[in-house]
């Protein structure tokens, strides 16, 4: 079985490596888009004019209360009722952005909430504008704060890059599937895709936890 497992590793090799490509590039830009959509968010909730914080409540609210492929079928099949039509890779990319920004926006929140009060106030008092002050004053404490949270949502966002195996992208997930429907051999695929998945996520904490280092060293 195992003799079997490694050819089919080195023979669809190759296609393994494109579909991980993939996932990749989507996960990137999905958490980027996330980090726009959180921040944007987290700032909208402690706004000081009530419909702006009513949108970002109503945003996290939304996203939060319902489940992440509901989302990316909303994008992908229910946009083009209203005239906007997207490929799949595109449609799945804004809808994990989206979706995870919400758990963004939360942390950031939380974060914010974390950092003295005294701190904000001192900024205005030396004469520095608010944007000057979340810049260079307030974001990287938070965002040494935030970061393994961060770390948890980016790991979470490469595992929902399945999910768009519904909408067709050919990541892992549907690799995997497509190379059963002509093999009959469901164990080493999914094992395969799992195993890729497992250390994308391990480089990811690997990685946060080098950063978390750093950031220890000079606060």
């Amino acid at each position: 079985m195992f003799v079997n497992f490694w050819e089919d590793v080195v023979e669809y090799g190759p296609g393994f490596l494109a579909a991980t490509v993939v996932v990749l590039g989507v996960t990137i830009a999905s958490i980027l888009v996330s980090w726009v959509c959180g921040l944007l968010g987290a700032l909208g909730k402690q706004s000081r004019f009530a419909p702006i914080r009513g949108v970002a409540s109503f945003y996290v609210w939304f996203i939060r209360g319902t489940p992440t492929l509901v989302q990316v079928f909303i994008v992908y099949f229910g946009m083009p009722q209203i005239g906007i039509k997207l490929s799949p890779v595109v449609a799945g990319i804004i809808a994990l952005g989206v979706s995870s920004g919400a758990y963004v926006a939360e942390t950031i929140r939380a974060g914010l909430s974390a950092i003295p009060k005294g701190q904000f106030e001192s900024s205005l008092a030396l004469g520095m504008t608010r944007q000057g002050m979340m810049i260079r004053i307030i974001l990287p404490q938070v965002l040494r704060i935030i970061l393994p949270s961060l770390t948890n949502e980016a790991i979470s966002a490469v595992k929902n890059t399945s999910l768009l195996s519904t909408i067709t992208v050919v990541e892992l997930t549907l690799f995997a599937q497509l190379m059963i429907a002509t093999t009959f051999r469901p164990f080493d695929f999914y094992i395969a895709a799992a195993l890729i998945y497992l250390v994308i996520t391990s480089v990811l904490s690997q990685l946060s936890a080098f950063f978390e280092r750093r950031y220890a060293r000079f606060s």
